[in-house]
């Protein structure tokens, strides 16, 4: 056994010793290099390099959850609604590359949430297609979901180009969480833009913008033919339940005897918006004007409409045309001009600062950001759920009698101020007022129209003045909202906090009908009505960034 065991261990080491002879006659194959991520220092915290590349790239995020409530009484109408849900989560990637130009930077963000509850499953935000709801019966228009591109924008040697937030703004509800106040808003719109830097922290921005996102539906009525509301929906044949997209005149122009108004705003101009600002170690400040293009695409050429006579004779066009009108198809220039000073508070805490904002417009009403609480893209709505009456905010009014666009006029001013008690406590202190102004003579022509208009539109000014001055319909309006929170950061980039607002809706002049209680008397005058409705509302939060 001993000699067996003797010969297979010599035999396997003169195999090893051959393996080892043949081994040193073979190339050597060196193992591909390992490259670790960089620590990128150029742009400040978390950036690193894409390995094999000089690019440096940051990867952060958000989780939020929301709960808010807001009395509302009225089980009415589709309302009823009191509490809201929200969850939502960010993703973010910014990478920079140092150039002979300066350095190139790419940004895309985008968001996604479930939320429920008539007050955070936003209409506007369907209205613009950045959401999708549910269908169910009771779940159709209170449980929503969206997945945005919220940023996606490059930047260099001063261009900035993609979908990124507006020049324009400044204030931007920095303070709040609800976003309550007025000023201008626009978190995400397309653009490119050109932005000049100089000595002593000046810039000045020209930027061309999409007009989509700054655009209040003029106001045109429905039409009514047989006893029946015609929408445009049936018109244009996509079906009852669809919205619809054109609203139509009928006979509108009783100076014209002209029919069937097309007033769909169509993208002709971007939006010009100009920027002026200045920032300091004291604070900021800025300046901004926008120009925005209000149209209307003229009088629609089919005839037999719900039995109803086309456009007018070759007269029509006759007495349109003097009033510079070329077949229905106008265009008006809506502007707006905004101011904002921020003054830094370190002498009374670390972290304090203070904004003053002010804007005005013609035919540009959401750089005000009057709407933004009540809601956009829509010529009227109830600033809250359930609300008494409704607030009407469009760019413009077609003036049945004339023809032309009158625009709406509206300015907002607002304030806010951030207070930390301790580095870990914190309370902001908010407040803004606006308004918005319709041509007085527009809305008695509406008037003149009768039986022509839905229900809703001013009773005739002659016939039935009591009627007429209870209808809330192109009644100038104003808003008022203060607010106040307190946050809790217990560690670093979370927050816990919870702010209440309040809402004070008012028409400037004069009572409108409650719509919360109908009834008429026998002149057809409303037996209850208002003046304001007050509303307020509460939400929490929990966020971590990261």
């Amino acid at each position: 056994m001993y000699g067996i065991r003797s010969v297979l261990l010599g035999g396997t080491a003169g195999i090893a010793a051959l393996g080892t002879a043949h081994a040193a006659d073979l190339p050597v194959k060196k193992g591909a290099p390992i490259e670790y991520v960089r620590v990128c220092g150029a742009y400040g915290a978390g950036f690193f390099y894409i390995p094999g590349t000089d690019t440096c790239l940051r990867i952060s995020g958000r989780a939020r959850f929301e709960a808010g409530t807001i009395p509302n009484p009225d089980r009415s109408r589709g309302s009823g609604d009191a509490s809201q849900f929200r969850g939502l989560l960010r993703i973010a990637l910014d990478a920079r590359t140092q150039t002979d130009y300066g350095t190139l930077r790419a940004f895309v963000r985008a968001e996604m949430a479930s939320r429920s509850g008539t007050l955070l499953s936003s209409a506007t935000q369907l209205r613009i297609a950045n959401s999708f709801y549910a269908t169910g019966q009771d779940a159709f228009s209170r449980v929503q979901n969206f997945v945005v591109t919220e940023k996606a924008f490059i930047q260099f040697a001063g261009l900035t180009a993609g979908r990124a937030s507006s020049f324009f703004d400044f204030y931007a509800h920095d303070y709040e969480l609800i976003g309550t106040t007025g000023g201008s808003d626009i978190s995400s719109t397309n653009l490119l833009a050109y932005t000049k830097t100089f000595d002593g922290g000046l810039s000045a921005t020209i930027s061309m913008e999409d007009p989509a996102f700054r655009r209040q539906p003029v106001y045109s009525p429905s039409f009514t033919t047989t006893g029946a509301t015609v929408g445009a929906s049936t018109f244009l044949g996509i079906g009852s339940n669809a919205p619809a997209p054109i609203i139509l005149t009928m006979n509108g122009f009783d100076a014209t005897n002209a029919a069937y108004l097309d007033a769909v705003q169509r993208s002709r101009l971007p939006d010009f918006v100009g920027a002026l600002r200045y920032d300091a170690p004291w604070g900021s400040a800025q300046l901004s004007a926008a120009l925005h293009e209000t149209n209307v695409g003229g009088f629609l050429t089919t005839a037999g409409v719900g039995g109803a006579a086309g456009p007018g004779p070759a007269a029509t066009q006759a007495l349109l045309a003097a009033r510079g009108i070329r077949s229905g198809a106008q265009t008006a220039d809506g502007w707006a001009v905004q101011g904002g000073v921020k003054v830094n508070l370190p002498m009374i805490a670390p972290g304090d600062g203070f904004y003053l904002q002010g804007a005005y417009a013609e035919g540009a009403i959401l750089y005000t950001g009057y709407t933004y609480l009540t809601g956009s893209y829509s010529t009227n709505l109830t600033p809250v759920q359930g609300a008494s009456f409704n607030q009407y905010v469009p760019d413009a009014v077609i003036n049945p009698l004339t023809g032309k666009l009158d625009l709406t006029k509206a300015f907002t001013v607002s304030a806010a101020y951030l207070h930390y008690w301790t580095p870990q406590w914190r309370s902001a202190f908010f407040g803004s007022y606006g308004h918005v102004n319709f041509s007085k003579g527009t809305r008695q022509a509406f008037s003149l129209l009768g039986t022509n208009f839905p229900t809703g539109t001013p009773p005739n000014a002659f016939t039935n003045p009591a009627a007429f001055a209870l209808s809330p319909v192109l009644r100038d309006n104003g808003q008022i909202t203060a607010g106040a929170s307190i946050i809790w950061s217990p560690v670093k980039d979370l927050d816990i906090g919870v702010e209440g607002t309040y809402i004070g809706t008012s028409v400037l002049e004069g009572r409108v009908a409650d719509a919360t209680r109908p009834g008429n008397d026998a002149n057809g005058v409303p037996i209850h009505t208002v003046k304001r409705y007050d509303a307020t509302q509460i939400r929490m939060r929990v966020q971590r960034d990261f």
